[in-house]
């Protein structure tokens, strides 16, 4: 049984919400060693330290990931999301290690395409640090079911 929100579900001006979460020093170590980027503004306090921002900050890609796994954990979109289509993003501020984000996303379009079996859906999204203060933002296009295309042995397809 699918527990995220069936394109059905959603609603054009609908904000949905993620909880926080902090990133560590952990996040950014291991992103560094996934990703390869390895750039001094992140894995070395020493340079870093003579930078505009006195400190390392975190990847802007692990902030727009880690901004990707809240939404999928948030629940709305769990087993229902089919795609992610397409992305535009802007970085704003940046995000420092023991800072805690979490996620806004708007619905901005909605477009029925029965023949994938859902609707295109265009989300306005902001990552949002503890201060209120917006670190990154875009929108993001995502694939997501409808109801009359569920999967078998999902009850609300039934």
């Amino acid at each position: 049984m699918a527990k995220g929100l069936y394109f059905e579900d959603l609603e054009l001006g609908q904000t949905l919400s993620t909880k926080g979460r902090t990133i560590t020093e952990a996040d950014v170590v291991n992103f560094a060693g996934l990703s390869g980027d390895y750039n001094p503004i992140h894995v070395d306090a020493a340079f870093a330290s003579r930078t505009e921002y006195g400190q390392r900050i975190s990847h802007g890609a692990l902030g727009l990931s880690i901004a990707t796994g809240m939404s999928y954990q948030a629940g709305f979109l769990e087993d229902t999301v089919m795609a992610f289509l397409s992305l535009e993003w802007k970085y704003s501020a940046p995000i420092y290690i023991g800072e805690t984000i979490h996620c806004t996303l708007t619905i901005s379009d909605l477009k029925l395409m029965r023949r994938l079996g859902g609707g295109k859906v265009g989300l306005d999204v902001k990552v949002i640090k503890q201060d209120g203060t917006v670190a990154q933002r875009g929108t993001w296009t995502l694939l997501v079911r409808s109801r009359e295309a569920a999967l078998p042995g999902d009850a609300e397809g039934v």
